[in-house]
């Protein structure tokens, strides 16, 4: 099959899902505002408009949200693993375009839209945009698992950075890439024995010329990246697309802006993490969250308390010493799922699989992060937010702060009882470095969308994950 055509079928599905939701949605809810049992509630007064009006106004409404899904980038095909990555988008397209139809029939006066209708349009438009696109995004998964449509890519990269982007994609077929094999530029990679050797960096451009291949995956040092122009250089006129991983340099300089001061330019290479409006709203969201789940978790908190004093020694509740905002230190409260000596003979050391010290009830605890919901008491507080890197312990904070570059940078923000590292699947016994890198994202990227975004990818991790420990 042509490379263009490989991403012809999802959109296109994509594009049919959308224009079918938008109509159903005024259909629907021109119905809930006058013809189902709504009415019972907020009468009708003004008469029963005909249904054609409504429908001539979805054909000036679809073509300007197809437009503004468009410009964000939501027709492409293998957009997203998860739904999540779609839902947020959709909230904000349907919030703009709901000003679009308000401003169309404010100066449309030859009819009067109802407003009811308006505000069940924005309801409904979410609904069953969201539902739409949840079928394409699953048929999409279930039909790049079965071999339909995928992309040829190769790997340029022999280092950490390209075992973990070959472990990705290998991992997850349904996003619809196969990997052919890796390319160095310093002779045979050994992170893979799966993944064939196709030769040195030297060899790319022949290899792109004489074979399918419809992305290159660069993973490269910063050392390497001279290399990585001349490959550039030397595929022009390829109809192959190139990505490259940013290294731990270059995500140290992503936010890099040019600034103005009197005329003056500046690079500005560091910003506050969070300004004054951003802390307020970000505190705001916290406390109400954790209210929320503490009134509808607090039987199963007494219930653990209790399953934990009856199975086990010592209190049901564990404080340790974290480090959080600004490198201060707080109690960092959990329900205690290790013996009370458990670190008597060893000193401070991180849990890991199949750890001894953890006790039976203690494991079920650690598989479900059921351990960590008392620190929304810690969130209360004020020392911790729902959503922020990971606290960790004064002991292994001065043992990274010198050996991982930007590792005090995760002290910008509080610390989270979720993080953007842990629900990338760095827990447990993951790298710190690769942690550290995905904490300084966050830091710099933070939004209240960023944070939901967050928090449903933490519930799909606790239900189906298994780096828990």
């Amino acid at each position: 099959m042509a490379h263009h055509r490989k991403d012809f079928l999802i959109p296109l599905l994509t594009v049919t899902s959308d224009v079918l939701a938008i109509e159903g949605a005024f259909l629907f809810s021109y119905w809930l505002r006058f013809y189902s049992p709504l009415t019972s509630v907020i009468p009708v007064e003004l008469g029963f408009p005909p249904i054609e009006a409504y429908v001539y106004g979805s054909l000036f409404v679809i073509p300007s949200w197809l437009l503004l899904f468009h410009s964000r980038g939501m027709y492409r095909a293998r957009r997203a693993a998860y739904f999540s990555d779609e839902f947020f988008p959709i909230l904000r397209v349907v919030f703009f375009g709901m000003l679009l139809v308000m401003a169309a029939a404010f100066f449309y006066r030859a009819f009067s839209f109802s407003r009811l209708v308006f505000a069940l349009l924005a309801v409904t438009g979410v609904v069953l945009i969201a539902a739409g696109r949840f079928v394409v995004l699953t048929f999409e998964q279930w039909w790049y698992a079965r071999g339909h449509d995928i992309k040829n890519v190769i790997l340029v990269g022999g280092n950490e950075t390209a075992r973990r982007v070959y472990e990705s994609i290998a991992h997850h077929p349904s996003l619809g890439y196969r990997m052919v094999g890796y390319f160095t530029t310093r002779g045979k990679g050994q992170f893979s024995k799966r993944l064939p050797y196709l030769g040195s960096l030297s060899k790319v451009p022949h290899y792109l010329r004489h074979h399918a291949i419809e992305l290159v995956l660069v993973a490269l040092t910063s050392d390497e990246h001279p290399r990585l122009a001349k490959l550039i250089e030397e595929a022009e006129g390829l109809n192959t697309e190139i990505m490259m991983v940013p290294d731990l340099v270059e995500l140290m300089t992503s936010r890099v802006r040019i600034k103005e001061l009197e005329g003056i330019p500046f690079l500005q290479v560091k910003e506050a993490a969070l300004t004054t409006w951003n802390r307020i709203v970000k505190r705001g969201f916290d406390i109400v969250v954790a209210v929320v789940i503490l009134v509808l978790t607090s039987p199963l908190l007494g219930l653990i308390a209790a399953m934990i004093a009856m199975t086990s020694q010592g209190p049901p509740f564990y404080l340790q010493e974290r480090v959080g905002l600004d490198g201060r230190t707080f109690n960092v409260l959990k329900f205690r799922t290790m013996r009370i000596d458990a670190e008597a003979k060893t000193g401070p050391v991180w849990a890991k699989r199949n750890d001894p010290r953890v006790t039976p009830l203690g494991k079920i605890l650690r598989r479900l992060s059921l351990d960590e919901l008392p620190q929304l008491f810690n969130v209360l507080k004020g020392e911790m937010s729902i959503v922020g890197p990971r606290p960790e312990r004064p002991y292994f904070v001065k043992r990274f702060k010198d050996e991982i570059p930007k590792y005090l940078d995760r002290h910008r923000v509080k610390s989270g009882m979720t993080g953007w590292a842990q629900v990338n699947g760095l827990r447990g016994q993951a790298p710190v470095a690769d942690r550290t890198k995905y904490d300084v994202y966050y830091v710099e990227n933070w939004s209240l969308t960023f944070d939901l975004k967050i928090i449903f990818k933490t519930i799909r991790a606790v239900l189906f994950g298994k780096d828990a420990y």
